[in-house]
């Protein structure tokens, strides 16, 4: 029970925090680097893979990988209080135009999911790309594009998200993403 209250109390805060994301466009020429991160498990390790491209051709620049131990539950639609310590470890000292994170932003039943809580945090442009839609979220606030869901997540607007993802897909998920989770999964640097 008192679990329950301390997510209610989250989730008036994630309620909050929505009402700070900042939607404007970005567009393609102040991209020179784009930069993914995604989070895989294995028991209680959370393995955090940076990957680093050049934009809009997409090279490979840097790539690493960051273990850690897992501080926080999966909980639906509470998945950045699993994932922010990881990805924040791995964003740690680097330096790209926009991240593009393995999660939802706006696209949340209260406006505000992981790339949004990245995005706010680092005062970066997020998107957010997912490989589902969370059951209740009005489409207005995502955009298939391939095989993936995107959503603002900070410092971008939809209509700039989806123009710059398009270039990056790799048979129909955006390469940079797709990068990070192989490596992820695998480990290495």
């Amino acid at each position: 029970m008192e679990f329950e209250k301390k997510l209610q109390r989250i989730r008036k805060v994630q309620e909050k925090l929505a009402s700070r994301i900042e939607e404007r466009p970005l567009g393609q020429e102040s991209v020179k680097t784009i930069a993914a991160v995604d989070v895989s498990y294995r028991e209680e390790t959370a393995r955090t893979a940076f990957v680093l491209c050049s934009y809009p051709d997409c090279e490979v620049m840097r790539t690493k990988v960051v273990e850690t131990e897992v501080q926080f539950p999966y909980i639906p639609t509470f998945f950045f209080l699993r994932e922010t310590r990881p990805i924040l470890l791995a964003l740690r000292g680097e330096e790209f135009d926009l991240l593009l994170v393995e999660g939802h932003g706006k696209a949340h039943p209260r406006g505000y999911g992981l790339a949004s809580h990245i995005g706010l945090l680092l005062g970066r442009p997020v998107i957010g790309v997912a490989k589902r839609p969370l059951r209740g979220v009005p489409e207005k606030d995502f955009r298939k594009v391939g095989k993936a869901y995107v959503s603002v997540g900070h410092l971008i607007d939809l209509d700039s998200a989806v123009r710059l993802i398009e270039p990056l897909l790799e048979r129909g998920y955006p390469k940079p993403l797709r990068l990070a989770d192989r490596l992820s999964k695998r480990g290495g640097s």
